[in-house]
């Protein structure tokens, strides 16, 4: 059974409680534009999305709210709708009458944008600018209570304001504390009907971030519905990757009441990986696992420091595939390895000379990893499950599976066995990889999923830009389409590619703008000469894997 949180009606579906993990997108079209985001909206609840959040970045867009509500009703079209509001409160009350749910962030909502440096935080200044987000909060849950609304409280890592950072830090801490300050808004006023998030585009981060929340909620005697989500994860399947493994690990945990997977795709694509998530965690049971460092091991060649990938059949001779032997990526051939079949075995290894134990569930890998620990043995784990389903179901189980323990700090190498192409499962294992921040294979895409603030034509430019700089192993890039997704929300991103007003675009170096209003025409070129000027570039292979 799942962390049993209260339940919040948003509209007519209600979150948390006994109902079933409920699937969420997101509409890319301007809301302004009526008829096309109401055409969105429809389609999204075709394909099985349960509730649908709009941008609603100032005044027009709230009362465009109205018309698209009204448009829905009479296409008999009761999906709840979410407003997402970032920098201006007005919107938020104007659009609270049309819409089911608001949703604010922490980081912005009563805050002006992050600078990004360190700011002198005194008691008295703290205490003041807490006084600021109640004075700024309160008229919004008084009218979500009085008209029976929720409130999403959705912190976002990469906009965290300035007095988090500079007191708490950029971390899954700040995070909660920040969404923690609005809460305690809400519950002074009596109102209860509110949703916690706590988004990151590092799957380490956001999973830590829920589960010291969910702590701290049970330290408090709170039980508060969850709406989990990777943010920024990408597309295609190192978007699936990233948000199964981040999404993943908590449902497993038996953590979530509603999901998103953000992709940078058309938006009803994201429902299809959110139910098979769903539909593979649903027998999870609670619980609220400690974070793990990864223990000491020996590593000895041919496996790798940082992560091994190991062929789907242990027992052959090595064989050249491509070159993947060649740059040390993978092996394939004989270990002097023992597979652990349950406890009884794990006093076998004392002694015994070994390269790597395998497990082939994530119980048995949990186990022994503690046992390992206990015993202060440094043998490399080798995570080598086997999997028969569908190519589809294999991308977001084996990185939910897989990604949990590696998150977790559990496992030196992993192992994808079953009826599949083996190129296609040495690519998913190096993806799984990096998704967990254990390797540095290829370029790493931080992009948003896009929404009504998009400035330039988001999935177009993506594949532009991944198209040109996707050979370069440890740098990450993120693809932004405004600034509400801009310097902050990168978080740890070398390069950034910002949207800044309608067709322009701000390049970045980190989180510092390094050239303004690039005509987007020739943005793609100017990141690449500016990753050249860094002497982060490289040039591709001449063939590629």
């Amino acid at each position: 059974m799942r962390w049993k949180t209260k339940e919040v009606k948003v509209g007519r579906v209600g979150v948390g409680g006994d109902n079933p993990i409920r699937l969420q997108s997101m509409t890319t079209s301007p809301t302004r534009d009526v008829e096309a985001t109401v055409e969105e909206v429809l389609k999204l609840e075709q394909v099985g999305c349960e509730i649908v959040r709009v941008t609603v970045q100032g005044i027009k867009e709230a009362e465009a709210c109205e018309n698209i509500r009204n448009s829905l009703i009479q296409k008999n079209c009761t999906i709840p709708l979410v407003a997402d509001i970032h920098f201006f409160p007005p919107a938020a009350l104007k659009v609270a009458p049309f819409v089911d749910k608001v949703r604010i962030n922490p980081g912005n909502f009563a805050e002006k944008r992050a600078s990004l440096e360190k700011i002198e935080m005194d008691n008295a200044t703290y205490e003041r600018d807490l006084q600021r987000i109640e004075e700024k909060f309160t008229p919004l849950v008084e009218l979500c209570k009085k008209q029976g609304k929720a409130i999403r409280i959705g912190t976002n890592h990469g906009s965290l304001s300035d007095r988090i950072l500079s007191t708490h830090g950029d971390t899954p801490n700040g995070m909660v504390i920040a969404a923690i300050e609005y809460a305690e808004v809400a519950r002074k006023l009596d109102y209860h009907d509110f949703i916690f998030s706590m988004k990151s585009s590092n799957p380490l981060v956001m999973v830590a971030a829920y589960r010291l929340l969910v702590q701290e909620m049970i330290k408090r005697g709170w039980n508060y519905p969850l709406h989990l989500g990777v943010t920024e994860a990408g597309e295609g399947e190192d978007g699936r990757v990233k948000s199964a493994m981040g999404i993943g690990t908590l449902l497993q945990d038996g953590i979530g009441d509603t999901i998103r997977v953000s992709l940078t795709e058309p938006p009803w694509q994201e429902l299809d990986p959110c139910r098979r998530l769903r539909d593979f965690t649903k027998d999870a049971s609670f619980i609220l696992r400690e974070p793990l460092a990864r223990r000491q091991v020996s590593i000895t060649p041919p496996l790798h420091r940082d992560g091994s990938v190991i062929g789907s059949d242990f027992k052959q001779e090595p064989i050249s595939l491509k070159n993947w032997e060649k740059e040390k990526l993978f092996y394939r051939g004989e270990l002097p390895l023992i597979e652990v079949a349950d406890e009884n075995d794990f006093e076998s290894l004392k002694g015994t000379p070994l390269l790597a134990v395998s497990v082939t569930t994530p119980l048995k890998a949990r186990q022994l990893d503690a046992w390992l620990r206990q015993e202060q043995l440094k043998i490399p784990l080798l995570l080598h499950f086997s999997y028969s389903t569908s190519v589809e179901d294999l991308v977001i189980q084996a990185s939910a599976q897989l990604g949990s323990l590696l998150l977790d700090g559990i496992g030196d190498g992993i192992g994808i066995q079953g009826p599949y192409d083996e190129e296609f499962l040495h690519r998913l294992s190096f993806a799984i990889l990096q998704a967990a921040r254990r390797r540095n294979v290829k370029t790493d895409f931080i992009s948003c999923p896009g929404c009504g603030r998009t400035l330039f034509p988001l999935q177009e430019v993506s594949k532009q830009i991944r198209e040109k700089t996707a050979h370069l192993p440890g740098v990450k890039v993120a693809i932004m389409g405004c600034i509400v997704n801009g310097p902050g929300e990168m978080a740890d991103a070398d390069f950034g590619y910002v949207g800044s007003k309608t067709g322009m675009v701000d390049l970045y170096i980190g989180k510092t703008c390094i050239e303004k209003d690039v005509p987007s025409v020739v943005a793609t070129d100017r990141l690449v000469s500016l990753i050249k000027s860094e002497g982060r570039w490289q040039d591709p292979p001449a063939s590629s894997l």
